[in-house]
């Protein structure tokens, strides 16, 4: 299975979440632009949106994501909010999906629930079988 790329800010919540999951992962630094992807990877990143969902997307993850490298690698993300938001709730996942055109696998809130965890691994284990398989049928 590839890997989970993430960035968590000082509240923490993603991070925890990451712990939780127990899976491999990278985690993006708020000041070290030069982190770069070795691997297929989904990014798991927080909303950071006002009222109007301006700044969704936190700037470490737009700095690793302006790295084509990175960029090339990314296969699917999954956001984290507060639902009291309403509809910037996990905003920065469809951001992504859509500038990076790739699938937003999961929102989740604040840090999670016991069945965030299970869903999410469930769906990364399908997902990474579907991608592996896809790869597989490309190089025959």
């Amino acid at each position: 299975m590839a890997g989970l790329v993430y960035y968590s800010s000082r509240s923490g919540n993603t991070a925890r979440l990451m712990e939780r999951l127990g899976l491999s992962s990278l985690r993006l630094g708020s000041g070290d632009p030069t982190v770069e992807a070795s691997a297929p990877f989904v990014l798991v990143t927080p909303t950071f949106a006002d009222g109007e969902g301006r700044g969704a997307v936190p700037k470490p993850v737009i700095r690793f994501l302006n790295n084509a490298r990175n960029r090339g690698l990314i296969r699917g993300v999954i956001a984290g909010g507060n639902r009291n938001f309403g509809a910037t709730f996990a905003l920065a996942g469809q951001v992504i999906a859509t500038k990076c055109n790739v699938p937003l696998l999961y929102k989740f809130e604040l840090a999670g629930t016991e069945t965030d965890i299970i869903r999410i691994r469930t769906g990364l284990a399908r997902f990474w079988a579907a991608q592996e398989s896809q790869t597989c049928l490309t190089q025959a």
